[in-house]
């Protein structure tokens, strides 16, 4: 590395809560030169003031912010040939973006912050896009992670449980291949080999898991003013998730939730 390679911080900022900012990731933002902050349209415009306020508390500048808007993503239910090809073409534009923001808004021998919800190691594209960028060769740059909270974490932290039980694994899956598991039809209940934290829901998975000993514990918003939390038997706490889902998506016109499937058995 030269004292002239563009340099990448890819800085996990945590769940929502700005207190889940880690000592190195205020250290990796007094770092940057300039921010990158891609903007996910005006009902999510929350997040981004949460960002600024996170700099304008962190960072004594100067600084520079420079905003894009994220692509359009097809979000219709498809099957899995068309999710995937759906989700390529996707990442593909976002590359696009981002290798335009590296290029033109990115001195040589400055540091550039992409300041990622959560972590940037679960569930979060900014590195395999990263990645991408630099196999096409079309400008060079170095980049670091700094992990974060992750909304996972965080769900465990505010149910006040272990994340896993003892002697036991615990799966981290997208409700799509969760579904995908059990196949059609109504699965009553999960098989017994370990507890699942579902992420990426749209479509309330749980719903068809209401039979045996499983228990929920789900959050939305996690660490924001406007978080959420239900936990019990799924076969008695569903009906309260979907409508409590159901209100707060309408709103403020988007949602983020996540939760953990366990057996209490």
């Amino acid at each position: 590395m030269t004292a002239d390679t563009r340099r990448i911080l890819v800085i996990g900022i945590g769940a929502g809560d700005p207190d889940h900012l880690t000592l190195a990731a205020v250290k990796a933002m007094r770092r940057a030169d300039v921010f990158f902050v891609i903007g996910k349209g005006e009902e999510k415009s929350g997040l981004t003031d949460l960002r600024r306020d996170m700099l304008d508390e962190h960072v004594p500048g100067p600084y520079r912010v420079v905003e894009a808007e994220d692509p359009w993503r097809d979000r219709t239910p498809q099957d899995r040939s068309r999710y995937a090809s759906a989700v390529d073409d996707w990442r593909r534009r976002r590359a696009d973006v981002y290798e335009r923001l590296i290029r033109e808004e990115l001195a040589p021998g400055e540091h550039g912050a992409f300041l990622v919800w959560g972590d940037p190691a679960l569930y979060d594209s900014t590195l395999a896009i990263l990645d991408d960028i630099r196999g096409r060769g079309t400008v060079a740059f170095e980049h670091e992670v700094i992990p974060g909270v992750s909304s996972v974490s965080a769900l465990a932290a505010r149910h006040r449980i272990p994340l896993n039980q003892v002697g036991r694994p615990v799966h981290i899956t997208p409700a799509r291949h969760l579904a995908d598991r059990v196949g059609e039809g109504p699965a009553e209940t999960l098989p017994d080999d370990g507890d699942v934290v579902v992420m990426l829901d749209a479509h309330q998975t749980f719903t068809r898991f209401t039979g045996g000993d499983l228990w929920i514990y789900w959050g939305a918003y996690l660490g924001t003013p406007d978080e959420l939390l239900v936990c019990g038997p799924v076969s008695e706490v569903a009906d309260r998730i979907l409508e409590v889902r159901a209100e707060a998506r309408a709103r403020h016109g988007w949602i983020m939730d996540t939760y953990l499937l366990r057996h209490h058995g």
